[in-house]
C-alpha cells in the first residue's frame, strides 16, 4: 500500500510532468505527498575577482527565497487538487539528500522527473535521476519530461 509519494523537483519542465503524475497517484492512492527541492550549496568559483562572504551569503538567501516561492506554488496546486502536501528545502548533493529524505520518512514511493540525457551530456552533467534509481530504498518511478 502506497501511503507516502516523494516527489523531489528542480522546478524543470521534466519534474512538472513527474509533479502532474505524483498528483494523480496520491490522490489515487489516498497517500501523502512530500514535496522536495535540493539546493546545492554555492562554491566559489577561483579566480582573481573577489566575492565577498556577504555576497555568498546574499547568493544563498536568494536562491532560498526562490525555491520557497516556487515550491509554495507546487504545494498549492497540489492542495487544490485535494491531495495531502508537505514541501522540504534542503541542502547538498541532490541524490544523496533524496535518498536520505526517503529512508528518514519511510516513503513507498519516488516519483522523479528525468531530462532523457544521454552521451557526452550524461557523462559530464550526470543523472541525479539515475543515482537516486540505484541507491532508493524504495520503487522510483521516472517521467520523461515533454
Amino acid at each position: 500500500m502506497t501511503r507516502r509519494i516523494l516527489h523531489p523537483t528542480d522546478f524543470s519542465r521534466a519534474s512538472r510532468a513527474a509533479f502532474l503524475k505524483a498528483i494523480e497517484m496520491a490522490k489515487s492512492h489516498r497517500a501523502e505527498l512530500f514535496v522536495v527541492h535540493v539546493i546545492s550549496p554555492i562554491v566559489p568559483v577561483p579566480g582573481d575577482a573577489y566575492i565577498s562572504p556577504k555576497m555568498y551569503d546574499d547568493l544563498a538567501a536568494s536562491a532560498r527565497a526562490f525555491a520557497q516561492k516556487q515550491l509554495d506554488k507546487l504545494l498549492a496546486h497540489a492542495r487544490k487538487a485535494r491531495v495531502r502536501a508537505r514541501g522540504f528545502l534542503l541542502e547538498g548533493a541532490p541524490h544523496e539528500e533524496i535518498i536520505r529524505f526517503a529512508r528518514a520518512r519511510r516513503v513507498d514511493l519516488v516519483v522523479m522527473g528525468t531530462h532523457g540525457r544521454t552521451g557526452l551530456a550524461k557523462l559530464f552533467v550526470g543523472s541525479v535521476a539515475d543515482r537516486v534509481v540505484a541507491a532508493a530504498p524504495c520503487p522510483v518511478l521516472t517521467v520523461r519530461g515533454k
